[in-house]
């Protein structure tokens, strides 16, 4: 479990580092990532629009102490979409934010992660584009690299991987996307990062051992990914699923594929930061020093 932090009020103007801030100008909507979740990873651009906005409109994962740090006059609407819950149309959501905007309001679309990595930050981006309204974008920490960070997991590692593949677990209808060619995944990146993937795991697992991914290939899935709330499960592509069900696993949650999760048994953090020894501190079995290369 991750340490339970305490988040002062956001800085004042008088205490920011000095820089040539952008202005957030009326009529202008700003696509903003927030990150994976801790408040503590949202970029200083990302925080200058919140303490700026006259309207923000914000996702599930968003985490609440982030909404506190806006301006008390503004207007918090809440779109966020959460698998088999009723959700917002992204159609409803696109116009809402132009309505805003010719409104001359100060529109901050803030989204979980990254607004351009399956955030739909690119559709909602075209949609204000096409109406004629200025955007900005800010990128945030996506849970694909940061959350995985904050287990202790490494996406790449030049023991294990020169590449990796960040995929979503479900398309446009909900269902596992079947424009994905599983067989050329597997075969041409050593590690698999998978985005909204609990819902349909039987079927991705099913899809990669028939791809040949060896049954005993290492999984982490790491729930509430940065929050106090996060889990991490250490299992094998063989039994992810059962494993998963077992320990309560659900969404949301980030799935790493590949031996690059081994390295979690030396770059554990958080557990090293309560008092716990690393569990191994050569995971891959190199059997010489780190800096050795």
């Amino acid at each position: 479990m991750q340490e339970t932090h305490t988040y002062a009020p956001a800085l004042p103007a008088s205490d920011w580092p000095a820089s040539d801030w952008p202005e957030f100008k009326p009529g202008w909507v700003w696509l903003v990532g927030a990150g994976p979740g801790d408040p503590g990873l949202l970029t200083l651009h990302a925080l200058n629009a919140v303490k700026q906005a006259d309207v923000i409109v914000y996702d599930a994962l968003v985490q609440k102490v982030i909404l506190d740090w806006a301006r008390p006059d503004a207007e918090i609407v809440y779109a966020g979409k959460r698998g088999g819950k009723p959700s917002a149309k992204q159609r409803d959501i696109s116009l809402q934010l132009v309505d805003y905007a010719r409104a001359g309001k100060r529109v901050l679309r803030l989204k979980g992660g990254d607004p351009f990595v399956f955030g739909r930050g690119g559709e909602e981006g075209q949609t204000l584009v096409q109406h004629d309204i200025p955007i900005r974008i800010i990128p945030g920490i996506s849970a694909g690299i940061g959350g995985l960070a904050y287990a202790g997991i490494p996406v790449t590692h030049r023991d294990v991987n020169q590449s990796v593949t960040f995929v979503t677990g479900h398309d446009q209808s909900g269902a596992t996307p079947s424009s994905l060619d599983w067989a050329a995944i597997s075969k041409g990146s050593q590690v698999l990062v998978i985005y909204m993937g609990m819902k349909h795991l039987d079927r991705i697992r099913g899809a990669l051992l028939s791809a040949n991914r060896p049954e005993e290939e290492p999984v982490a899935i790491v729930s509430n990914a940065t929050t106090p709330e996060q889990k991490v499960l250490e299992t094998t592509l063989g039994t992810c699923v059962e494993d998963a069900e077992a320990q309560g696993f659900g969404p949301p949650a980030i799935i790493c594929i590949g031996r690059a999760t081994m390295m979690r048994q030396a770059l554990d953090w958080q557990a090293i930061a309560r008092g716990e020894p690393p569990r191994n501190t050569d995971p891959l079995g190199r059997g010489r020093p780190a800096e050795d290369r």
